[in-house]
């Protein structure tokens, strides 16, 4: 099964958002694609848990747990090798990171322009990702987004 690999710093609002809301719509309408997610700077976060926003917002729409990972993670080599697309969620954030950390992959992953809460308000960042996520399974599936 191809996979999503969403990138974001910390691994604990914005990807893991983006990785729950990917895989109910995709497990909803029998999309043969996955994600998941991963940081590129990991220590700057949390080590345990989920975004309060995150948290809220998949509570709020009744998604499980289960569709994100547990805890917030570091990426590595493998992680891009496996996955079929990368996204990072913020260009102007993660493409420096891109370039200092794996400059190999820095020019071939897709960049998304979706503010951290440091930035914008959490309906902001959360209605940026999901319409992200929305035309993504639009283009995989050439079906308009539900």
């Amino acid at each position: 099964m191809p996979e999503v690999l969403f990138l974001c710093t910390g691994n604990y609002y914005r990807s893991r958002l983006a990785e729950a809301l990917f895989n109910d719509a995709a497990e909803r309408r029998g999309l043969a694609w996955r994600a998941f997610s991963r940081g590129l700077a990991t220590h700057l976060a949390p080590p345990f848990g989920l975004s309060p926003v995150t948290t809220a917002e998949l509570q709020r729409r009744g998604i499980p747990f289960s569709r994100t990972s547990a805890n917030p993670q570091q990426v590595v080599e493998a992680d891009f090798q496996r996955a079929a697309r990368v996204i990072a969620v913020k260009e102007t954030e993660h493409r420096p990171l891109m370039a200092k950390l794996h400059p190999a992959w820095e020019k071939r992953i897709t960049y998304w322009q979706v503010d951290d809460l440091d930035c914008a308000p959490p309906e902001v960042g959360i209605a940026g990702i999901e319409a992200n996520v929305n035309a993504l399974l639009a283009e995989l599936t050439g079906i308009a987004p539900a």
